[in-house]
């Protein structure tokens, strides 16, 4: 493949295949925020961390709110990936704009990594639709497109329903029935023709 036929799935949902054998990435739907010649990086968008809320990162981060009428967000962090997991990012609704620092990334997606949509989800000012993750998926030049066809991943456009609106533990199956995939017909083993 030459650099002028790159694949690009920026904006792509990818739908992990059953047979995936890294387990951090088992049922993951990632969103591809960027795609080029030099690699790719996405987002998991369905795998809370069980013992991390919003507020207690804010908490953490020492981000209070200027008044008593504003407060964080209760929602849950995501594990956003194995690379630089103490490195945070915001999948947000494309309507908040936060400048150079906000990456479109999908119609009606868009994703930032910067404290400042930090501080304006806590003040009110923020998207009306985000989704905070730790850590991101990271692939070497021409890594993502060996996976794929080695039938790691299926990929489906990334739509804001399937990112924000579906519950994380349903966003699997969602992925791949949006695909026109049911996820009972999927084996264990992908078959390689």
């Amino acid at each position: 493949m030459s650099a002028s036929d790159h694949l690009d799935l920026t904006g792509k949902l990818l739908i992990a295949m059953p047979g995936m054998p890294d387990m951090r990435f088992a049922r993951s739907v990632v969103c591809i925020c960027s795609h080029s010649p030099q690699g790719a990086m996405g987002l998991i968008v369905n795998k809370p961390l069980p013992d991390l809320r919003l507020g207690a990162l804010m908490a953490h981060l020492e981000l209070v709110a200027e008044d008593a009428q504003h407060s964080a967000p209760d929602a849950a962090v995501h594990f956003g990936g194995p690379v630089e997991h103490g490195r945070g990012f915001v999948l947000h609704s494309a309507e908040y704009d936060g400048g150079a620092t906000t990456l479109p990334v999908a119609e009606g997606i868009a994703m930032s990594a910067t404290l400042d949509i930090l501080e304006d989800m806590l003040h009110g000012r923020g998207p009306a639709r985000a989704r905070m993750m730790l850590g991101y998926a990271g692939w070497a030049p021409g890594q993502l497109e060996e996976e794929i066809l080695a039938n790691g991943w299926l990929s489906v456009a990334a739509t804001a329903a399937l990112v924000f609106d579906t519950a994380p533990p349903a966003q699997w199956e969602a992925a791949l029935r949006a695909l026109g995939v049911d996820p009972v017909m999927l084996s264990g083993a992908a078959g390689r023709a």
